[in-house]
C-alpha cells in the first residue's frame, strides 16, 4: 500500500468482500485470527447468561401473586358522583332497578376483586349523563345483604372500595 493507505499501528486492514464474508457467520460477524473463539463459545456463554437470568425470575416468582387483585383504592360515599350516591342509596333499599341487568350477578371474571364464590358481587348501573346507553359507569356490590361496595367509571377495567 502506498503511504496515505496506511493504517495506524494496532489496527487491522481493512477485508476485501470476498474475505469479510467468508469470515461472517450466519447471525453477523465473527472474530477474526487472533480475535478470539469463533462463533459457537460466544453463543454459548450467550445462552448461559440468559439462562441465570430465567433461573433468577422463576426463583423470585413466589415471591410475586400469581394472579388476583392488588391493593384497592378508596373512594368515599361523599366524593362518588352523584348518580353513583343515588344508585347507592337505591341498592340500599332493595330497589327498584332503572335497568333489567342491575342487580345481576357479577362474575369478577378480571379477577381484581377479591376472590369470592359466585354469586357473591351484584353489579348495578350508574347513570351517565348525556349518554344514551348504560354507559360504562357501575356498583359491585358483596355479600347478601351487601356488605362491601367498589366502584367503577371505566367499566370494570380499574374499582375503587366505596367507604361510608
Amino acid at each position: 500500500p502506498e503511504a496515505h493507505d496506511a493504517m495506524p499501528a494496532g489496527r487491522a486492514q481493512p477485508m476485501p468482500p470476498a474475505a469479510d464474508a467468508a469470515t461472517r457467520g450466519r447471525d453477523g460477524p465473527r472474530a477474526g485470527p487472533g480475535g478470539g473463539p469463533k462463533g459457537g463459545a460466544g453463543r454459548r456463554a450467550a445462552a448461559l447468561v440468559l439462562a441465570l437470568f430465567g433461573l433468577v425470575a422463576l426463583l423470585a416468582s413466589p415471591m410475586l401473586p400469581a394472579r388476583g387483585p392488588g391493593p384497592l383504592a378508596f373512594i368515599t360515599e361523599a366524593q362518588l358522583p352523584p348518580e353513583a350516591q343515588e344508585t347507592l342509596a337505591t341498592i340500599r333499599r332493595g330497589g327498584p332497578y332503572r335497568f333489567r341487568q342491575d342487580d345481576s350477578t357479577f362474575g369478577n371474571r378480571e379477577r381484581l376483586l377479591p376472590e369470592q364464590p359466585r354469586g357473591y358481587y351484584r353489579e348495578y348501573t350508574v347513570v351517565t349523563p348525556g349518554v344514551g346507553t348504560r354507559g360504562e359507569r357501575r356498583i359491585v356490590a358483596g355479600g347478601m345483604p351487601p356488605a362491601v361496595f367498589y366502584y367503577t367509571d371505566d367499566h370494570y377495567r380499574s374499582f375503587r372500595q366505596i367507604r361510608y
